[in-house]
């Protein structure tokens, strides 16, 4: 995936609108996440590990990946439908393959931009560029602001 985001065109919305929108949403704060790059319809972020959110097996809480790879669903939406658009979650699912014992990058790319439903794929990776979990998250476009024309 990280081609696709990579290689795309930049965000069709101005990148400080959207992070400044970001940095409103408090699990954003909470989680010390960073953006560290966006393209129309893909963002890559950075959430530090703390021993204090470790699970069972002393690794990166798999509820919080979850939150993570929502969040960053979220924002590559936002890429394309602008920075206040109202959306909500209406499914998610991921899959664990392997512990993350480090910090997380997470990179989402949207699969598909519907009239109201969009799916969006996220892949998480450790420090060392391990895949630890992959999850699929499709948002609903809830209206009250307009959709950016494609």
């Amino acid at each position: 995936m990280e081609g696709k985001c990579r290689q795309a065109p930049s965000a069709k919305v101005p990148p400080d609108q959207l992070l400044e929108r970001i940095r409103r949403i408090p699990i954003v704060d909470t989680l010390q996440m960073e953006i560290l790059h966006f393209a129309d319809g893909c963002c890559e972020a950075r959430v530090p590990r703390k021993r204090a959110w470790d699970g069972i097996y002393e690794s990166f809480h798999g509820g919080l990946l979850m939150t993570v790879a929502d969040s960053i669903a979220c924002f590559a939406i936002l890429t394309r439908t602008g920075a206040d658009t109202r959306l909500t979650t209406t499914d998610m699912n991921i899959r664990f393959l392997a512990p993350c014992l480090t910090d997380v990058t997470a990179r989402a790319h949207v699969i598909k931009f519907g009239r109201t439903l969009c799916p969006v794929a996220v892949e998480l990776f450790d420090d060392a560029g391990t895949l630890v979990a992959v999850a699929q998250v499709t948002y609903m476009l809830l209206g009250g602001k307009k959709r950016r024309p494609e």
